[in-house]
């Protein structure tokens, strides 16, 4: 077997990890993108029924106005209601967003169970290991899903690499240290 495969992750790795993250993300994704549907339904079929009202509004008849401003008003009155719901869309996209955003960042936060440390730990590579264990921060915590998530990244750019690399610059460095702190006979 060739030293410098042992020394990179496998696909399998990466497989893994991925498999295990759609597992402990899949349910709030599902939500996430249930959710947006379900707003983007809801919206659309408001703004329609906001649009046929708007085409409804008449000005004709307020004569108190003038039929000057009435005439005006009957003119831009589609504008302001697409006015309206643009601004309504945007709030609305905005709101979503944060709705999805706080759904990710508490399956971040989720736990990861104990059979998937087990499978990992049985399955992964030794620099795919490494890499996991560099990315939990947290040793007096147990592992979470924002942990798999920073090492799924890490280890797709390159993470063990450069780990390898810290780790025998390291060693020579240690080495030339102690070398020159020994006393000379």
């Amino acid at each position: 077997m060739n030293p410098e495969q042992t020394l990179t992750p496998t696909t399998q790795d990466h497989l893994l990890l991925g498999k295990i993250l759609i597992k402990l993300t899949a349910t709030s994704k599902i939500l996430s993108a249930i959710l947006v549907v379900v707003i983007v339904l809801a919206w659309y079929d408001l703004l329609n029924r906001l649009l046929a009202f708007g085409k409804g509004i008449d000005y004709t008849g307020n004569h108190f106005m003038g039929a000057d401003a009435s005439a005006l008003l009957q003119r831009y009155n589609p504008y302001f209601w697409w006015a309206l719901i643009i601004l309504c869309t945007i709030l609305i996209l905005y709101l979503l967003t944060l709705a999805v955003r706080a759904m990710a960042d508490r399956v971040r936060l989720k736990l990861v169970d104990d059979g998937s440390v087990t499978q990992m730990t049985d399955r992964l590579s030794a620099p795919a290991l490494d890499v996991l264990l560099w990315a939990w921060r947290e040793r007096d915590e147990p592992l979470r899903v924002a942990d798999l998530q920073l090492a799924s990244r890490a280890l797709r750019a390159g993470r063990a690499r450069r780990l390898q690399q810290a780790a025998l610059q390291l060693a020579t460095l240690e080495d030339a240290r102690a070398r020159k702190s020994l006393p000379s006979a």
